[in-house]
């Protein structure tokens, strides 16, 4: 399936989580096989070579991380949503577009030195995944990227990751 046909499969929900958000949907994208390849394999291309290990933003991170992981041949790191590990090596608070969040690093899964793309479904306001880098920086290790499949321009995401490498596979 052509990139594009694939992107296309993404719904948009209005009203979702709250009144005046339109929400991103990618369950039709990951429930149509050919399409999540066709993303899975873009999404593969666009992470650094040099990179010794994958972050995935839960929870739609997670499953692109670790499709993308099996496709490159790299490990892993779950990055959660408070109150679901039993060891935490880190943690950061963070704005969103309609409220606030943090985020945690399970301990013992990333080595300083570790040179970290960072992998999600949508980059918005980039408050998740600033604080996704920031925690990774915390345990020294090294940002090389961030992916995304859709970056929602107006929101200026981008703008937050100032000096970093952003790659979306589609800006709306």
């Amino acid at each position: 399936m052509e990139l594009d046909k694939a992107l296309d499969l993404i719904a948009d929900v209005p009203d979702f989580p709250e009144p005046g958000v339109l929400f991103r949907d990618l369950s039709p994208l990951f429930a149509d096989a050919a399409g999540f390849k066709a993303v899975t394999d873009a999404l593969a291309a666009t992470v650094d070579p040099e990179a010794d290990l994958l972050a995935g933003v839960e929870a739609r991170g997670f499953l692109l991380a670790a499709a993308v992981g099996y496709a490159r041949g790299l490990g892993v790191a779950l990055i959660r949503k408070p109150g679901k590990l039993p060891r935490v090596a880190g943690r950061v608070g963070y704005t969103l577009e309609y409220g606030t969040a943090t985020v945690e690093l399970p301990e013992g899964v990333v080595e300083p030195g570790q040179r970290v793309a960072v992998l999600d479904d949508v980059l918005a306001t980039g408050g998740t995944v600033a604080a996704t880098c920031k925690l990774l920086e915390d345990a020294k290790a090294q940002v090389t990227g961030v992916s995304v499949v859709m970056e929602l321009g107006a929101l200026g995401g981008r703008s937050v990751l100032e000096g970093r490498r952003v790659e979306a596979l589609r800006v709306c």
